[in-house]
This record gives C-alpha cells, structure tokens and sequence, in this order.
C-alpha cells in the first residue's frame, strides 16, 4: 500500500485544511480541543456549515447529495477536521441510518429522509439496546403489531445517545414473535414526536446527560416508515453495525488526543523534570503511538474495500475487519484517557458546578478557578488543561461496551476470520 499521497490529494488536504480554518467557530473549537461537550445547536451549526459547502455527506455517493469522495479524501478530511479542532458529525443520521436507507430502503424513503439528514434538518437517534437485549440484541422484546397502515409499537429502549435532541429514531421491534429471534425484526423509522414515546435521561458517572431510556406505549408508526422487507431487520441492523463500529475507532480524534497527551506531558512535572521526560512515561506515550499508527492502516484498508465493494454494486456491510477497528479504537481511547489523567494526577478531578458553592468568591478562596462549559460556568482545582480529563475518563468507559461489545468483537473475528 502507498501511503504517500498524490499531488491532487495534498491539494485536496490544502483545501480543507484553509476551509476548516476559516470557517470553524473559535468557541467550536476551544470546547473540542480541551474535551468539553458541545450544545445541540453547536452541532447543528457545523453540520450545516459543511452541508453549505457540499461536505455534509463525506462517505456519501453522489447521487444522494454525498461529495462521492474516495477513501484517501475521507480519511484526509476526518484528519484534518480533528487537528484543527472541529468535531465529528453526530453519526446517528449521515453514518448509521443513511446507508442503510441508501442500501435497502425504497425510493419514497430514500426522497424523503436523506436530504434532511444531510442539511440536520432532522436529528437522528439509535433505537437498538434493551434491558437485558444490549449485545446479546437478537433477544429485544420491543414489539410492532401491524393494524392496517399501521403499526403499534410498546416496549423500552435503553443507553439511546442524545434522543433528548431527536426528531427521529431508528428502531429495532419484533415484528414476529414466533419466529426464530433474528427472523421476527424489523427496522422502522420513528417520530420522536410521535404520541406514547417518553424520553427520561440517565445520568452517567461524569454527571452528563448523554443518554437516554425510552418508552413506546401504544405508538403507531405508519407501514410506510418500515425499511425493506418485514421480518428482515436482523440484515439491516448488521450492516448498520459495521458502519458504526468502523466510525467508533475514532482515529482521527485519537491523532489529536495524542497531540494534547504530549503537550500535557511536556507541562507537567515530576522530579523537577517535564513528565515527557520521564522513560517510564515517555515509554508508554510511545507504545500507545505505534498501536495508533498500525490502527490507522487497518482502517485505510477497510475503507478501500467499502469502496471496492460500493464500486462493484455491493451492499456489503465492512465486514470482521470493523470489528478490528472496534476493538482497538477503543482500546487505545481509554489508553490515552487513562494516560492524560495519571499525567495531571489529582488535578483530573471532575469539576464541580457552581451551583454546589454558596458563591464563586468562596470557591476561589478555596483554591478552585473559575471556567465554563456548554451550560454556564463550572469550578475547577489545578490547571486548564486538567479541567474536562476525570469527567473524559468516566465517560470513555463506555466505549467498549456500545456497538457490541469488544468481547462479542472478539467473538465476531474468531469465527469470521479464524473459522472457530
């Protein structure tokens, strides 16, 4: 494989690189790089910011809006975005959902909802996980019982990323309950606006709302919302599945982690020396390196096959190879979690909000400095830069566990790949 690139790519890398510059918000791009959470309508910012210059639709072909660029010009845009400090698209619509509609849906649906996804007129959110049906997702219990044009739909989904934002969800219910398990799915397109569905928040470890439960009680969702054939949704979720375990790795986002990791490193001491100095340290900053370089190749390989396969007509999904991606991106992003905490030491506390003090003068008093985030100001011991790191570090325990979990990835590759 060449990894050098053309002289049309590095021109191609010139062109986002200066647009991204010129267009990304400096509050964007503060909160990025110093790991806060950006706002709803952050979010919907960009994506409309890139959408007006055509580059909503990254993976996309063409035909659908997309920009129909190769795998090199996506790997380059996702790189340069993320050293630059712009933040990834929310992937629920563009990455997960579209392709799918793209793949298996029919033409109404395909009219109807891609164009929307692309400008973030609608925002878009996963209805896979259960109680009791997370990895294991063949066994959900959701139900859709059809009555005429209609479906009716009860049951729970649980861990839902950022429904609370959500004009649409994307579901999995058991359309068949006599069939085997992977037989009776279907895939059915929802409108959080819909009558019966409540949303109610679940606080994680880093006091963030993030995610969501949600319930169905008696909602009806038209036939015409249901993706491809009834009964086939177990398909259709797999090849989402790959889509967003590709998209998990995250590596252009690690590239970055890895650059604020060796600027911490290099400002904090230990022993009247930078920490970078240290071997043990340096030691393990390098290895966590090599491991993100060797994942980064990986992926190029899985993004030239996706577009082999697109070339030739193929609605393949990426394949085992994802699941490498899976398991290793994530790996290597609790790593340099894990590393960018023990470099600030106690500083990496979570912050507090500054509705736990009586008052901001008496929070100084005590040593802790004055910040702020996507909702207001909050209060924090040490450094700057230590701020967002223990609230990082509690939320990127999830990272191995959604999108199937790195054992069930593990499982995947060893039967796939290895014919065990």
């Amino acid at each position: 494989m060449d990894l050098n690139f053309s002289a049309d790519e590095l021109a191609f890398r010139d062109e986002v690189r200066a647009f991204v510059r010129q267009q990304l918000p400096d509050t964007i791009r503060r909160k990025v790089t110093n790991g806060g959470h950006l706002t709803r309508a952050e979010h919907v910012q960009w994506q409309r910011t890139l959408h007006a210059r055509g580059w909503a639709g990254q993976a996309w072909p063409k035909e659908f809006g997309g920009t129909g660029w190769t795998p090199t010009q996506q790997y380059i845009f996702e790189e340069e975005c993320a050293a630059a400090g712009a933040p990834r698209l929310i992937p629920f619509g563009t990455k997960m959902v579209a392709p799918v509609i793209m793949a298996f849906g029919n033409a109404a649906q395909k009219a109807r909802f891609l164009p929307r996804i692309l400008s973030c007129e609608d925002w878009w959110c996963q209805g896979y996980s259960e109680p009791g049906a997370g990895s294991d997702l063949a066994s959900l219990k959701m139900k859709a019982v059809r009555h005429g044009d209609h479906y009716l739909v009860n049951g729970q989904k649980t861990w839902n990323t950022l429904g609370q934002h959500a004009d649409w969800i994307f579901c999995l219910a058991r359309t068949d309950s006599e069939a085997k398990p992977q037989r009776g799915i279907s895939f059915l397109l929802i409108d959080m606006k819909s009558p019966g569905i409540t949303v109610r928040p679940i606080i994680t470890l880093d006091g963030a709302h993030e995610v969501n439960e949600v319930w169905f009680e008696d909602v009806q969702v038209p036939v015409a919302n249901l993706v491809g054939e009834e009964n086939q949704g177990w398909t259709y979720a797999k090849f989402l599945l790959g889509h967003e375990r590709t998209n998990i790795a995250g590596i252009g986002a690690s590239k970055r982690e890895l650059g604020r990791l060796k600027r911490i490193a290099a400002a904090e001491q230990k022993n009247g020396k930078p920490l970078a100095e240290d071997p043990l340290f340096a030691a393990r900053i390098a290895q966590v390196e090599i491991e993100l370089m060797a994942l980064e190749i990986t992926n190029l390989r899985v993004l030239a096959d996706e577009s082999q396969a697109k070339a030739e007509g193929s609605k393949k999904a990426p394949g085992p190879a994802a699941s490498i991606l899976k398991i290793k991106g994530t790996e290597i992003q609790q790593t340099m979690a894990e590393l960018l905490l023990a470099a600030v030491g106690p500083y990496g506390l979570p912050y507090l909000k500054r509705s736990t003090f009586d008052d901001a003068r008496s929070a100084m008093e005590a040593g802790w400095q004055i910040a702020e985030d996507e909702v207001g100001d909050f209060i924090s011991v040490g450094p700057a830069h230590a701020a967002h790191l223990g609230a990082n570090y509690l939320n990127l325990r999830k990272v191995s566990i959604y999108g199937g979990s790195n054992e069930i990835q593990k499982n995947i590759i060893s039967q796939m790949m290895l014919g065990l």
